[in-house]
C-alpha cells in the first residue's frame, strides 16, 4: 500500500487513477492539483481526492506514488514543478499517450533523480474529459505499457508493474522509441483519419445532410473523432515523425486501392478488401483470448 498519492491532473484518466487505487485499497490519501482550481475543488467534492493542493509541488510533499495526467506537451513543465521535492524511493509514473518525449523531459530535468520515472501508457480512455467521467474501473482489464530506459531503477520499475498489475491490467515493457512507432500506427494515425474525414464531410455544402443519413459502421469508425482536441493535438504534434511515416504509408495504400477502381480492376479490389477483413478477423479473434 502507498501512503500519499501525489496526483497533478485530476481529469479522466488522474481522477479514474485515484478512484481505481482506492477501490483497492492500495492508497491511504490522495493529494490532488490540476491547473484550474475549480476541477481541484470538484474532484475533492467527487471523492476523487482527498485534499487539495495549491500547487503541484505541495501535491507531491509527502508522497510516495506521484502521476502526472497531464497533457503530454505539460509534462516538462510539471518535472520542473515537482522536482524540488523529489525522494530517492518516490515511485512517479505518466500516463501519456507519447513516450519518447517524456522520458526524454525526465532526463532534461530530473537528471540523476530521472531513475524514480517509470513512463507508462494505459490503453484506456473515453470520448469525454474531465473529473465528472472518472472511473474506478477504467483501467481494469486494459493493457499497460511501460518503458523503462538504462536509468529506469530496478525498484521502482518493480513497483510500477505489480501496482498496475494489482489494478487488473496486462503490464507489456518496450523500449520508448517502439512504443511510438507502434501507436502512430494503431492509434495516433486512426485519430487524424477520423477528424480529417470529419472535416472533409463537414466542409461540403450538403456534410451536414450526408450526416444525419450516417449509420451505426460511420458511427463506429469516427467514434474517436469526438476526442479531446487540446490532448489530441498534443499527441500528434509531439509524436509527428513517426505519424507522418505512418500517414505515407496509408496514402499509398489509399492511392493503391483508388487506381484500382479507376482501371475498372473489380478482382484487385476485391483481394485487397478481403485481405483487410481476414487481418481484420484474426486480429479480432486474437484480441479476444
Amino acid at each position: 500500500m502507498f501512503e500519499q498519492l501525489g496526483l497533478i491532473g485530476c481529469g479522466l484518466m488522474g481522477g479514474s487513477f485515484a478512484l481505481a487505487l482506492k477501490k483497492a485499497g492500495l492508497v491511504k490519501r490522495v493529494v490532488g492539483y490540476s491547473k484550474s482550481p475549480s476541477t481541484t475543488e470538484r474532484a475533492r467534492q467527487l471523492g476523487v481526492i482527498d485534499v487539495e493542493a495549491p500547487s503541484a509541488l505541495m501535491a507531491v510533499s509527502g508522497a510516495d506514488l506521484v502521476l502526472l495526467a497531464v497533457p503530454v506537451s505539460a509534462t516538462e513543465a510539471s518535472f520542473k514543478a515537482i522536482k524540488h521535492l523529489i525522494t530517492p524511493n518516490m515511485l512517479i509514473m505518466d500516463v501519456g499517450s507519447t513516450k519518447r518525449d517524456v522520458v526524454d523531459a525526465s532526463r532534461r530535468v530530473l537528471k540523476d533523480q530521472a531513475g524514480v520515472f517509470v513512463a507508462a501508457h494505459p490503453i484506456a480512455g473515453k470520448e469525454v474529459a474531465g473529473v465528472e467521467h472518472a472511473d474506478a474501473d477504467l483501467y481494469f482489464g486494459k493493457q499497460v505499457i511501460i518503458t523503462p530506459t538504462e536509468r529506469t531503477q530496478v525498484v521502482q520499475l518493480q513497483k510500477a508493474t505489480d501496482l498496475w498489475t494489482a489494478l487488473g491490467c496486462q503490464v507489456l515493457k518496450m523500449s520508448p522509441e517502439a512504443h511510438d512507432a507502434a501507436y502512430a500506427a494503431v492509434s495516433h494515425l486512426p485519430h487524424l483519419i477520423a477528424f480529417a474525414l470529419m472535416n472533409a464531410i463537414t466542409q461540403q455544402p450538403n456534410g451536414r445532410d450526408y450526416l444525419s443519413l450516417a449509420g451505426p459502421g460511420f458511427r463506429d469508425f469516427t467514434r474517436i473523432a469526438a476526442s479531446d482536441a487540446h490532448l489530441w493535438r498534443d499527441v500528434l504534434m509531439a509524436n509527428k515523425q513517426e505519424l507522418l511515416a505512418q500517414s505515407r504509408l496509408f496514402q499509398k495504400a489509399m492511392i493503391q486501392m483508388e487506381q484500382m477502381i479507376l482501371s475498372d480492376d473489380s478482382d484487385a479490389l476485391e483481394a485487397e478488401i478481403d485481405k483487410a477483413s481476414l487481418t481484420r478477423a484474426q486480429w479480432r479473434m486474437a484480441s479476444r483470448k
